[in-house]
């Protein structure tokens, strides 16, 4: 499973060299907008994943990460110096989600459709690689409020105070997700070893 989160980290949230976040935040403000997409840059691939994995729709991930930074670009005003933009951003992206998935909910009267299984890779896929499409979709089949506190704490490599804080939710409550997650996540993948 260790190799699993390995390639599944391969998402780079890591901060690239130049000026710092806030200094571009000031940047952008200061009217400089090339200093804004710099942000987009460093944090659009992050972002489209905390909306894929929520909503498990392409287009609907793609349209909120783009709504996700045009809201940041117009409250931008609004960001508190010496917070983190990832924290904002995050937290703006999975409102954004939640908003989507409420909408969904009030249009339809029936149960979202399950997400189709695409099967195992080809038999030349390596170990790592197959272990990693394993535990996505094992993370697809988990609910909503588990795949997104799964993904920020294990994919995007976010602590307890700053999942807390983008999901809007308790300390305690945050932990238990996590603990439920992983619990259901171990069980899902027992299952599918034990299926071959």
């Amino acid at each position: 499973m260790a190799a699993a989160v390995a390639e599944a980290r391969r998402i780079d949230t890591t901060v690239r060299p130049g000026p710092e976040d806030g200094e571009l935040v000031a940047m952008t403000l200061g009217g400089r907008s090339e200093a804004f997409a710099t942000l987009v840059e460093r944090y659009d691939r992050a972002v489209y994943h905390l909306a894929y994995r929520t909503l498990r729709d392409v287009e609907e991930a793609r349209d909120v990460s783009q709504e996700a930074f045009f809201k940041a670009y117009r409250s931008l005003r609004t960001f508190k110096p010496g917070a983190k933009f990832s924290t904002w951003i995050f937290a703006i992206t999975y409102h954004a989600c939640c908003d989507r998935l409420n909408r969904r909910k009030r249009y339809s009267n029936e149960e979202l459709p399950e997400r189709a299984d695409t099967g195992p890779g080809p038999e030349s896929q390596a170990i790592a690689l197959d272990q990693a499409r394993r535990l996505h979709d094992a993370i697809d089949a988990l609910p909503e409020k588990y795949r997104a506190v799964i993904t920020l704490y294990h994919l995007q490599g976010k602590q307890y105070e700053e999942i807390a804080v983008v999901l809007g939710l308790p300390m305690g409550t945050v932990k238990t997700h996590l603990f439920r997650a992983k619990e259901q996540l171990r069980k899902l993948l027992g299952a599918e070893e034990a299926a071959e």
